[in-house]
């Protein structure tokens, strides 16, 4: 019988005290016999050592990595899956759980791929601070797409990032995460579809954590660094854009940021969306009215505020 191949979790932790024994405990509780998991801390200011040092004392198989100053959550993974060194790749933040038969499960999908697919993805749980069930993933994003994604990824968000099991040979192509940007499934999403194609198990295979502290819970908020980092990832995507249909998809992308970054207030985002959006497409009438009111600056965020309290209250009741 041939080994099983090697699987690196990096558990990423920043000030998650009130989440990550839950975290540990489902890496430890895996099925999957041949597991190499690696914690990295990035100088957290709570009680998240203390915890993670009770863990190395009694799982000495767990190893640890202190990124010595706070540096993010990129390059904090990029010091993880260095110092790893599984055949496929887990990226965990120590606020989700993964499910005792997660890597079991994508790690036989993978088997039964070839060597062209780069990453499996799933569905997830969503639950809240208190880890009680809020929704599925697939409930929301119904639609899922396998093989060449290069345009899905571009054009609209559908794969939850804690469920991808990626091939090491992903990451050392891309030389890892840009530590230069505030986040990195966008980016990593872009980059590595343009090469590798994608793979759906359509099953939860993990339970993502929604709280206030989570950092896509802030991206529209003015002044984030998170929507910046949005515009240089589209502005990569140009560059590796081929055909009509992906021109079409990103020019839907940019359409759907510029909205978002006005209504916001994130005027010198929202611009840089319609500058790129002129390179993929000829402004319509609309957005040509968008450019104006972002030029100007006309305060109209009451109606995105308005919308979202429509929407939720329909979903509430």
């Amino acid at each position: 019988m041939d080994k099983l191949p090697l699987v690196s979790v990096i558990c990423l932790c920043y000030n998650h005290e009130r989440f990550i024994r839950e975290a540990l405990d489902s890496v430890l509780a895996q099925t999957y016999p041949n597991l190499e998991i690696l914690v990295v801390d990035d100088c957290s200011t709570d009680n998240s050592v203390s915890i993670i040092q009770t863990y190395l004392q009694q799982h000495p198989q767990i190893r640890f990595i202190s990124t010595g100053q706070n540096r993010g959550n990129c390059a904090a993974f990029n010091m993880g899956w260095h110092a790893a060194t599984g055949d496929f790749i887990i990226d965990f933040a120590t606020d989700d759980v993964l499910l005792p038969d997660r890597v079991e499960k994508q790690v036989a999908a993978f088997a039964a791929l070839d060597i062209n697919y780069g990453v499996i993805y799933s569905d997830a749980e969503y639950i809240s601070d208190s880890s009680q069930h809020i929704s599925f993933h697939s409930q929301k994003y119904t639609y899922t797409a396998c093989g060449d994604v290069f345009a899905d990824v571009i054009s609209r968000y559908f794969i939850c990032p804690p469920t991808m099991l990626m091939r090491r040979e992903v990451l050392e192509y891309l030389g890892g995460y840009d530590e230069s940007l505030a986040y990195e499934d966008f980016d990593f999403w872009v980059r590595s579809a343009r090469r590798y194609k994608y793979q759906y198990l359509p099953e939860v295979t993990t339970k993502r954590r929604i709280h206030d502290n989570s950092l896509s819970q802030g991206i529209y908020r003015k002044g984030n660094l998170l929507l910046n980092s949005t515009v240089r990832v589209c502005e990569k995507a140009l560059k590796l854009v081929r055909t009509p249909a992906e021109r079409a998809a990103l020019a839907k992308r940019l359409k759907y940021e510029a909205r978002h970054a006005y209504l916001t207030g994130n005027y010198t985002e929202a611009e840089s969306f319609l500058a790129l959006l002129k390179q993929v497409t000829d402004l319509s009438l609309s957005y040509k009215g968008l450019y104006l009111l972002n030029k100007y600056k006309i305060d109209l965020s009451s109606i995105r505020k308005l919308y979202y309290s429509l929407k939720y209250r329909w979903l509430l009741h």
